[in-house]
């Protein structure tokens, strides 16, 4: 017995040299860990010191490190003035797109993958793939189609045109099939010996489970809405329907005109903002997400 517990506190108690050793490999896994956040996160540093000075002080060299007295001014500036548009009107347009794409995605994807997997009828393979071949052809690669198509039922610089060309996504239904062939046979039997329809099972079975990867695509399918530049830019005309993205761009002076950078570095910081928030707060379901489609 005393052989025993004297085997067992060995195997419990590590060696001196193995927690040496991971000590050292802990710390320099910290040490490069912080190095490539302050490696990452110095530009951004930079544009927040510089919307928070005049515009003397950024063209004067060398440019100051530490942020200026003129935080609320040039914020004020670029929510309420800007250059061609308000910050703040783009920022509302850019946030009722990327919800409105997140959303309509998520929505479109769950019910063709619950279709395609708890519904029999011919075809149904032919008819995923097709979805899954649209993969190939990106917006880009029929832009003028698409434009078309929204110019003819007059959707130009409107939200459901910016919204509604975007919306159907075949790797979120592909990634919910995936997910919801996971899904045991047993309990779509018990809901149907239970009397519930199929959309009921839907709503009160598949939803729930589907939480966590629902809650992963809208980050990724937020900022792939929030960062869209090429449709924005094709189809609306109207100022007062710029995103944040093209108004960004359209700060920059063409010609010999000056640079307005305060304001420029005050709206590329604004524009960092709902991204940011979205991220973190939802950030353990994301995570968690991930893992359970890898799963």
């Amino acid at each position: 017995m005393a052989i025993a517990a004297d085997a067992q506190r060995v195997r419990k108690e590590p060696a001196p040299g193995m927690v040496e050793k991971r000590g050292r490999n802990l710390w320099l896994t910290h040490a490069l860990m912080i190095l490539g956040v302050l490696v990452v996160f110095f530009p951004i540093w930079l544009a927040f010191v510089a919307s928070t000075v005049t515009q003397q002080e950024i063209a004067r060299a060398p440019m100051p490190l530490l942020p200026g007295d003129r935080f609320f001014e040039n914020y004020a500036r670029a929510l309420f003035a800007g250059v061609n548009v308000p910050v703040a009107t783009m920022l509302l347009n850019s946030l009722v797109m990327a919800v409105g794409i997140a959303v309509g995605k998520i929505v479109i994807s769950l019910l063709s993958a619950f279709a395609i997997v708890y519904f029999r009828f011919p075809g149904r393979s032919v008819f995923f793939w097709l979805i899954f071949l649209t993969l190939m052809l990106p917006v880009e690669v029929r832009i003028v189609p698409t434009f078309e198509v929204v110019a003819g039922f007059g959707m130009l610089n409107s939200y459901s045109g910016l919204i509604f060309p975007l919306i159907a996504s075949a790797t979120a239904t592909f990634l919910f099939r995936q997910f919801f062939l996971t899904v045991p046979d047993e309990l779509a039997e018990a809901a149907r010996v239970d009397g519930a329809r199929p959309m009921r099972f839907f709503i009160d079975i598949l939803l729930p489970m589907s939480r966590t990867n629902i809650a992963a695509l809208f980050v990724i399918l937020f900022i792939y809405g929030w960062n869209q530049y090429l449709w924005p830019l094709l189809i609306t005309t109207d100022p007062e329907m710029n995103t944040i993205v093209m108004g960004i761009k359209q700060m920059f002076p063409s010609g010999d005109d000056v640079a307005d950078w305060p304001v420029i570095m005050a709206t590329s910081i604004l524009a960092m903002i709902p991204p940011v928030i979205v991220v973190i707060s939802m950030q353990k379901l994301f995570i968690r997400g991930l893992v359970d489609s890898e799963k």
